[in-house]
């Protein structure tokens, strides 16, 4: 019989560092019922497996939403309206604002439907089913089956399993591996992509505290925004169009204004990205002590020369506000992450697993010593990742390298093709200032040519000479190419231009002397993982149950609303409230200057039914295991109604990713309270608040 043929029917564990800690773990829920919803009510949930998933009646996971490519949402009303991040809306208000139309710093609110803002692009994803098709993807596969052959006849299973999936382009549908190849699970969506931005905080409330702030507690962040659902009139996915209607979900979710306590129960329900708990010692080692310290480094020389621009000029502001925001959250993770593993000896907790494992499996052939294979394999790959690691956040990041690349790209120039460019030139010259590139070009080239492996570096390349030349820092220039009515004479200039040839350079040395090894290595990683994994499951078979890594699908976490200690003698409470935000405010401070509005409904308390305890609560924490990719997701109280809008974690627990500490590891979510105040008092929306639902 094939280990792991029913893996969701079976109960495991893994000790040492693999152990499952209290309130640890991302479940699938249509899994929920065969183990997880007895524990779940045991601490306090009052509703039922079928609840929270179903396929044969409306229930929670209706409500919620793939938003965009890597956040999640969820429906407040039955007319579509959606709520999520600020952070995850930002790309869309910033494209909507200019410094006559501010969106950024003054906020939007739309106060009819003729008046909400489209976004072409953006598309929202409601799972319709998920399915164990772990059989189907396996049929005909063999433990002794070399890789190639395995691969084609898995790639055949997984077509036909799509073909039947998508209905005829209904829906879309994806197969994701589990537990690194050893289970097989069938996602089909539904997708919307009419969705329209309706209501936006100022940045000085949805981006309170700025990079200063972000992934620490206390947080004072009103960090939403609203968009909504359109859908044609048979309520079905249609691409924009004025005679769209509001969606009408099969679900949306009730708000609670009863508040949370210390100790209360509470999941998040969403699509976190990706989690790694089950890597070898050597991969974290790595993660630890090479790729996050090297990779904060050249983040922080890209922000600090952004910083300087934008503090400079408001225009500048604008326009590198999406990039520095996205360039500075994995920057500030990972430095919480190098911290937190380092505290709890993760390496040295993996190698004793690894230890115990190998004398366990001493006597089982199959087993045997794939940890020191795993060992060796990782000992390869490092240079190669090392010098991915310096192509991606060095020479990559470096903005006229990569737009260039787009027309390096190109195979057949097209009428169609040079449309698509003229589109992509639109975008990329809106948000683009030369100074700010080539200054970032001349900082990481230095440290390029000073840290990437020789071996591995492309030389022979003057960033300041391609500046000097590239046509592709001038918008209008590269405008004027594209209005060439030869597309052969476009496609002779770019493959002359200095920046495509710097480009090419650096993607040949990817492509020929880095990719393919780092590619192959890490196909023979995966092998073993996938045999690492069966066997710490049969070596603990019937101890504890585990959890799949996150991989952007539809997850359940739960906990309790706690504070924590992060250092001794400190004790964080659970919750925030208006008076942090007004200890904070500093009008010299971008991120701090509080609007004018919220100022005077604080000196006058003016809160109307939103005041607790005569103040507003803010934000919360909480034991539920996050990521990324949570962001925005719904947390929920026991009956499963709305309580909060998860955006965060508390930085020292930012390692849990990789290892979980039920002692520091935080999600921090925005009170749901705080979110219709903003919008009822703050925005001048209140009208939005008729089409909720409410329990109070």
């Amino acid at each position: 019989m094939r280990v792991m043929q029913r893996i969701a029917l079976l109960v495991f564990g893994l000790c040492v560092s693999l152990s499952v800690r209290a309130d640890e773990g991302m479940w699938l829920p249509s899994l929920i019922g065969e183990g997880r919803i007895g524990d779940m009510r045991a601490k306090g949930l009052r509703l039922t497996a079928q609840d929270l998933y179903s396929v044969n009646r409306a229930c929670l996971k209706d409500a919620i939403v793939r938003f965009g490519g890597g956040c999640t949402g969820e429906l407040i009303s039955d007319q579509g309206l959606l709520i999520t991040n600020h952070h995850c809306g930002y790309g869309q208000i910033q494209q909507h604002s200019s410094v006559e139309h501010d969106y950024l710093t003054h906020g939007f609110a739309a106060m009819s439907r003729g008046e909400e803002l489209p976004n072409p692009g953006l598309a929202v994803s409601f799972l319709v089913e998920m399915q164990d098709v772990t059989d189907q993807m396996l049929k005909g596969i063999s433990n002794k089956m070399d890789d190639v052959k395995r691969a084609k006849i898995m790639d055949r299973n997984k077509k036909a399993i799509l073909e039947r999936a998508v209905d005829g382009g209904r829906y879309r549908a994806s197969v994701e591996a589990l537990y690194y190849g050893n289970q097989y699970f069938l996602f089909v969506y539904e997708v919307f992509e009419d969705v329209r931005l309706v209501f936006a905080p100022p940045s000085a409330v949805g981006k309170f505290g700025g990079d200063t702030d972000n992934w620490m507690w206390p947080r004072h962040t009103g960090d939403f925004s609203l968009f909504r659902v359109y859908a044609g009139p048979d309520n079905k996915p249609a691409p924009y169009s004025t005679d769209n209607v509001p969606y009408v979900p099969k679900k949306s979710f009730t708000i609670s204004l009863k508040g949370i306590r210390q100790g209360d129960f509470t999941f998040v329900y969403g699509f976190p990205g990706r989690t790694y708990r089950y890597l070898h010692s050597e991969a974290v080692r790595y993660i630890q002590e090479k790729s996050d310290p090297h990779k904060v480094k050249l983040r922080t020389l890209r922000l600090d020369i952004m910083n300087r621009a934008q503090a400079a000029d408001p225009a500048v502001r604008i326009q590198y506000a999406a990039k520095n925001a996205s360039v500075s959250n994995a920057w500030k993770k990972w430095q919480g992450e190098m911290k937190g593993l380092r505290r709890l000896g993760t390496v040295a907790e993996k190698q004793a697993f690894e230890r115990e494992f190998e004398a366990w499996a001493a006597d089982k052939p199959e087993y045997a010593g794939v940890t020191e294979r795993l060992s060796a394999l990782y000992d390869s790959l490092e240079p190669y990742a090392f010098a991915i690691d310096y192509h991606n956040e060095a020479a990559m990041a470096i903005e006229v390298l990569k737009f260039a690349g787009q027309f390096a790209a190109v195979q057949e120039w097209t009428p169609e093709t040079i449309d698509r460019l003229r589109q992509a030139a639109a975008r990329f010259y809106k948000d683009y200032v030369p100074a700010i590139d080539r200054e970032t070009a001349r900082v990481l080239g230095a440290e390029y040519r000073r840290q990437a492996p020789e071996r591995f570096r492309v030389a022979g390349v003057d960033m300041d000479a391609v500046f000097d030349s590239t046509l592709f820092v001038d918008s209008a220039r590269v405008r004027r190419l594209l209005e060439l009515e030869d597309p052969q004479a476009i496609g002779r200039m770019v493959a002359e231009d200095p920046a495509v040839k710097a480009y090419r350079a650096f993607q040949d040395v990817y492509q020929l002397k880095i990719a393919p090894v780092h590619v192959e290595l890490n196909r023979q990683i995966e092998r073993e993982y996938r045999t690492y994994m069966r066997g710490m499951m049969e070596m603990r078979q019937g101890e504890h149950e585990f959890y799949p890594d996150a991989n952007s699908t539809l997850r359940i976490a739960y906990g309790k609303v706690d504070g924590y200690r992060p250092v001794d003698a400190v004790r964080y409470e659970p919750v925030s409230t208006l008076e942090g935000v007004m200890q904070k405010d500093d009008p010299e401070v971008y991120d701090y200057d509080v609007p004018e509005r919220l100022r005077r409904i604080y000196e006058t308390k003016d809160y109307g039914r939103w005041a607790v305890n005569g103040t507003v609560p803010v934000a919360f924490i909480a034991t539920n295991h996050t990521t990324g990719g949570n962001s925005g997701s719904p947390v929920l109280n026991a009956d499963g109604q709305l309580i909060g809008v998860n955006f965060d974690r508390c930085w020292e627990g930012t390692m849990s990713d990789l290892e979980y500490d039920p002692e520091v590891c935080r999600n921090i979510a925005l009170d749901i309270r705080y979110a219709l105040f903003l919008i009822d008092r703050v925005g001048g929306a209140g009208y939005l608040l008729d089409e909720m639902k409410f329990a109070e």
